[in-house]
């Protein structure tokens, strides 16, 4: 039986390194996954990374550049209208297939996005510069919607979803470093402008795997008999009310920073002032509304839910199945905004408050100043492109990898909350490295000659900057990898999908809207005061972090003084769920 068992493992164990790139290119599906983890990887890396650096480099203040890096939030919210992109035929292109007619659309979009800032100048035509970008942000973030789902669609038995996964991870890799590394090369030798037109041909490259790829056909009938229609859910006229409510609260969230976003980048002036708003009053006055309408409000709907789910006439008495295209958009809509909180809130009570907090805040130390990196490596300490390329995109990578399997140990040896406490402490502490690069390196230089690393140079220029790199790239990737951990554990096995779409997501809403606000400190007080602010700022997700591991050992005391637990109250112990 071990035998047997140990067999399957070694046949379904997905290959690594060249033995991973020989099985993408034995199979059509494979091959074609490798081309999507790359149109995935590209854009992402030029919108959200590389596209700093280019600002930064044509001398655009750092509170504008955090600003358009509000982009992002295309990412964060794409589950939003992930039931459009898997129910609506597009006119035409529907023949192509119900994935690849979506992907079509998305690559020509980010082609022409890429041209289209190729032939823009940031310096005269900032807003004209942003929109594009914007429009290139939700055009990327559709495509990673369709690719997750095409990547389901078409897994067999000789092309697996394991498989497929990994393969995608590597294309996604050669992206980064091509959309990253080889952009800062090519920066040093010809124009920004020239450097994204090239990036352009890439992307146009991968319209060639989507004419190729398989596709799977839409189901004759699609209506399917959804749980939240069967006798003793709740009834679908009060959930349109919750979803109205919740719907509101999102369209308020998003119009509030889209319209201030506009505002900024268009050159607006306050009346009262005569002067352009301020990002910092913005992230005071609003930011807290913006979690509350996006996080809190959904989840007190989803607990009012669960009240009402106990008590008569509030559900249904019998099945009653969707029949229009608009109650299944209603189902899909509230499957994404409401039921996987509502599942949490059920599951563990009053301790999603704890959790809430912990995933809005473990990894912002990371996502609030990621935008200034290149403009810091760039502009600040004038280092060069070719420079900035080997030691963030390269270097940097195998660091990351070193975080992630240090992680790996640290999990197989202290368990998940040691080690997510670990990840939490590492990742804050981690931004005290660049606070010393920041301010002359008198700490990593005294290190580096301790070790005797100052042969590489006298003045120990690279070498301060792979320490920073080092130290700051392994954290991230100890932290992600236990933050990843944690998620999978808390995630229900019933809504998997959905719900740890919908946590995850919530993991860039605060360090996006912070962004902006770091900007105007860096342009205020410069970088080593913000880079020890953001080190304070992490210590908010250690405290959560503690929080959770005294609510974890709580539960599974309970558990274990023989206390008699529902099965929902039972899965609060997130054991139980990984």
């Amino acid at each position: 039986m071990a035998a047997s068992a140990a067999a399957v493992t070694s046949e379904t164990a997905p290959p690594k390194g060249l033995k991973l790139l020989k099985a993408a290119l034995a199979n059509r599906k494979t091959a074609i996954m490798l081309v999507f983890g790359f149109a995935a990887g590209l854009p992402y890396t030029l919108l959200i990374g590389t596209l700093n650096a280019w600002l930064g480099e044509w001398e655009i203040d750092l509170a504008t550049i955090g600003v358009l890096s509000w982009i992002g939030l295309a990412y964060a919210f794409k589950f939003l209208w992930s039931p459009l992109v898997d129910r609506v035929r597009l006119p035409v292109l529907e023949k192509l297939g119900r994935r690849r007619s979506w992907l079509l659309v998305c690559q020509v979009l980010l082609t022409l996005t890429f041209f289209g800032l190729a032939m823009s100048d940031p310096r005269l035509a900032l807003g004209w510069f942003a929109l594009v970008a914007v429009i290139g942000a939700f055009a990327s973030a559709t495509q990673d919607v369709v690719i997750d789902a095409w990547r389901i669609d078409v897994a067999d038995a000789k092309a697996p979803v394991e498989i497929l996964s990994s393969i995608y991870q590597f294309g996604y890799r050669i992206a980064a470093l091509i959309g990253g590394a080889l952009a800062l090369v090519l920066s040093e030798r010809v124009s920004w402008p020239m450097v994204y037109a090239i990036m352009g041909g890439f992307m146009a490259l991968t319209v060639i795997a989507t004419l190729l790829a398989p596709d799977t056909p839409r189901d004759a009938i699609e209506r399917e008999q959804s749980a939240l229609r069967k006798a003793g859910a709740i009834d679908p006229k009060l959930r349109a009310i919750g979803l109205g409510i919740v719907g509101l609260g999102w369209a308020w969230a998003i119009w509030t920073v889209a319209s201030f976003m506009i505002q900024m980048l268009g050159g607006a002036v306050d009346p009262a002032t005569g002067k352009p708003p301020v990002v910092g009053d913005f992230t005071k006055a609003y930011g807290p509304w913006i979690v509350a309408a996006t996080v809190i409000l959904p989840a007190v709907v989803a607990a009012t839910f669960n009240w009402l789910k106990a008590r008569k006439g509030y559900i249904l008495t019998a099945d009653e199945p969707a029949v229009s295209g608009g109650e299944r958009a209603a189902d899909h809509a509230y499957s994404a905004l409401i039921l996987p909180l509502g599942e949490l809130v059920k599951r563990i009570g009053w301790g999603v408050v704890i959790v809430l907090g912990l995933i809005l805040s473990y990894r912002i130390t990371d996502l609030i100043w990621g935008s200034y990196a290149f403009p810091f490596y760039l502009t600040e300490l004038k280092y060069t492109g070719d420079e900035v390329a080997f030691a963030s995109k390269i270097f940097g990578v195998f660091m990351t990898m070193a975080g992630i399997a240090i992680g790996a140990a640290l999990f197989a040896t202290l368990g998940r909350m040691p080690t997510l406490l670990i990840g939490a402490i590492v990742a804050a502490a981690s931004n005290l490295l660049y606070a010393d690069l920041a301010s002359g390196a008198v700490y990593i230089d005294s290190f580096a000659r301790t070790l005797g690393l100052d042969a590489f140079g006298h003045d120990l220029r690279m070498v301060r900057l792979l320490i920073a790199i080092s130290g700051e790239n392994i954290a991230a990737g100890l932290a992600g990898a236990a933050f990843v951990a944690y998620l999978s554990s808390i995630t229900s096995r019933e809504f998997s999908a959905v719900q740890y779409a919908l946590l995850s997501s919530l993991t860039f809403l605060v360090g996006s809207l912070g962004r902006a606000w770091i900007g105007e400190r860096i342009e205020q007080v410069g970088y080593a005061p913000v880079f020890i602010l953001c080190a304070l700022i992490g210590v908010v997700a250690v405290g959560f972090v503690i929080l959770e591991w005294v609510r974890v050992a709580w539960a599974e005391r309970r558990r274990g003084d023989g206390d008699v637990l529902s099965a929902d109250a039972a899965r609060a112990v997130e054991g139980d769920t990984a």
